[in-house]
């Protein structure tokens, strides 16, 4: 899909300040290796040991001009097929999943990208289905959106969200309102270094319910061409970190840790991950 400068989707919200406080972060050992045939598709086959316990699961991918098809079968023989049609109309994206043998997760989705809005709408195929909408409007500077789930089934909104996003240059900056109100989430990313890819970003969560407030800050470097490191601590006394390292295009070797500051006796926690392509 030919990008479009504009507010992007609804989830796009906050997303750089995530993805430098939670991206890549893993606390289990995983292997990810992915080959292509002589006629394209690409396979990848991944596992992951978490707390003793194997997980794996193979992914197929075909695409074939503007259908893109992903199989994915997991340990437990479930069967997950996601077909993405890339402008089947200018900005629209038309999603078709489904998980077998769950005869009730068919769903498919639109997705419409404008210069001067997002919007995205889901709906199960069932008889009585979960409706998704989210829109965005603004533009590549500032925007605000919402996000909401109807149940036809109960009558009732199972999900209502609402954000706002506003960027610069070098700064990002969100607040979004969740849980039907009631979680408020601001997110702050910043760009220090553009040539080191250095930033620095948080995120404050407080919910009205318990009134508690989660704070996480969190910072990201690039050593070199190929070496990055990370680091972040939340208000909880957790510090992690990791160094990631791509030793050929596409293949990287990721290490991340975790100190429970509060909790010094108990042993830190180490994380493997490893992907491979070729």
């Amino acid at each position: 899909m030919v990008m479009v400068k504009g507010p992007g989707l609804y989830s796009e919200i906050g997303k750089k300040a995530r993805d430098l406080l939670y991206r890549d972060y893993q606390g289990d050992h995983k292997f990810t290796l992915t080959t292509y045939t002589l006629n394209g598709v690409a396979i990848t086959s991944s596992g992951t040991n978490k707390g003793g316990l194997l997980f794996a699961d193979i992914n197929t991918q075909l695409k074939n001009n503007n259908i893109t098809t992903d199989v994915k079968v997991d340990t437990n023989s479930k069967v997950y097929v996601t077909t993405t049609v890339d402008e089947p109309a200018p900005g629209v994206k038309a999603i078709f999943s489904f998980i077998t043998p769950d005869q009730n997760s068919g769903k498919v989705e639109l997705q419409y990208l404008h210069e001067y809005a997002g919007i995205s709408t889901s709906l199960g195929l069932t008889a009585k289905p979960i409706v998704n909408f989210s829109g965005v409007a603004g533009n590549n500077q500032a925007a605000f959106g919402t996000d909401i789930s109807f149940d036809t089934a109960t009558g009732n909104f199972t999900k209502c969200n609402a954000g706002v996003s506003f960027t610069t240059s070098d700064l990002i900056t969100s607040l979004t309102l969740n849980d039907k109100g009631e979680t408020l989430t601001a997110s702050y990313f910043h760009t220090v270094g553009p040539l080191t890819n250095t930033a620095v970003g948080a995120e404050l969560t407080h919910s009205f319910s318990s009134n508690e407030n989660s704070l996480t800050i969190g910072t990201q470097h690039a050593l070199d061409p190929s070496t990055a490191v990370k680091a972040r601590v939340n208000n909880f006394g957790k510090v992690s970190a990791l160094i990631q390292h791509q030793w050929r295009p596409k293949s990287l070797v990721t290490i991340s840790g975790e100190v429970d500051t509060r909790a010094i006796e108990k042993s830190a926690k180490i994380g493997l991950a490893v992907a491979l392509k070729p």
